[in-house]
Parts: C-alpha cells; sequence; structure tokens
C-alpha cells in the first residue's frame, strides 16, 4: 500500500506541474513551454528520486530526462504520422 500511495503521489505532482505550466504560459507558445517545462520537472523529479535512493543526482536527471525526451519525441512522431498533432 505505501509503494501505490507513493506512486500515486509522484504521478499527481509530476502531472501537475506541467499543467501549471499551460496555465501561465502564451497561447502562442505554449507547446514549447510546457515541452520545456516538462523537460526541466523530468530533471528535477529525476535527481530528487535519485537522491531518494542513494545515487548520483546528476546521473539520475540525466536518465529520467532522457527517457522523458525520447519518450515525448516518439509520441510527437507518431502523432504527426497519424496527422493528431496541433
Amino acid at each position: 500500500m505505501q509503494a501505490a500511495f507513493a506512486s500515486a503521489a509522484s504521478f499527481s505532482v509530476g502531472a501537475a506541474l506541467p499543467l501549471v505550466v499551460t496555465a501561465i504560459a502564451p497561447d502562442a507558445s505554449l507547446i514549447p513551454f510546457v515541452a520545456g517545462a516538462s523537460l526541466v520537472f523530468l530533471a528535477l523529479l529525476g535527481a530528487l528520486a535519485a537522491r531518494a535512493g542513494g545515487a548520483g543526482m546528476a546521473i539520475g536527471a540525466v536518465r529520467v530526462t532522457f527517457w522523458g525526451a525520447l519518450a515525448m519525441g516518439l509520441t510527437a512522431g507518431v502523432g504527426a504520422l497519424f496527422g493528431a498533432v496541433a
């Protein structure tokens, strides 16, 4: 139960951060603002998770940011392939 609650809390915080950016970013540059902020937040949360686990914070930040950027790029690519990108 503790792991489930920790996972739900971290997911909620991670999802809320880009939503805050959407509320304050200008409409004309919403996508770059959200993408950039999401990568920054991924780096911060990756570093925090690495510290909590006793690993190197820089390596944790880079690892989470890299895989997050890859996932964002693949998602955008598939969206473009199917014409679902704004």
